[in-house]
């Protein structure tokens, strides 16, 4: 078992990935869009997604780096909060 997906989240393939015309990378989890990447740092994820295009576990794992840690629990406090 690797030590970096424990509980193998990452097999079932949570995030997804999509290059628009003008370079970026726009990330979603689970359909939600979560991060937009830009210029210099979408240039290497798309350099670094081609090499380990493969390798699905490979993706996803540098999509949840790049993302960061996005997901703390408080996602529904500020939903709530709006209303």
């Amino acid at each position: 078992m690797s030590e970096i997906d424990k509980r193998n989240r990452l097999s079932e393939e949570p995030f997804t990935y999509q290059i628009t015309k003008k370079g970026t990378v726009v990330i979603q989890y689970e359909g939600k869009q979560i991060k937009i990447v830009k210029e210099k740092e979408a240039e290497r994820l798309i350099a670094r997604i081609k090499e380990a295009e493969d390798n699905v576990t490979a993706v996803q794992l540098l999509l949840a780096k790049i993302t960061g840690n996005f997901k703390r629990g408080n996602e529904k406090v500020g939903k709530n909060k709006r209303k």
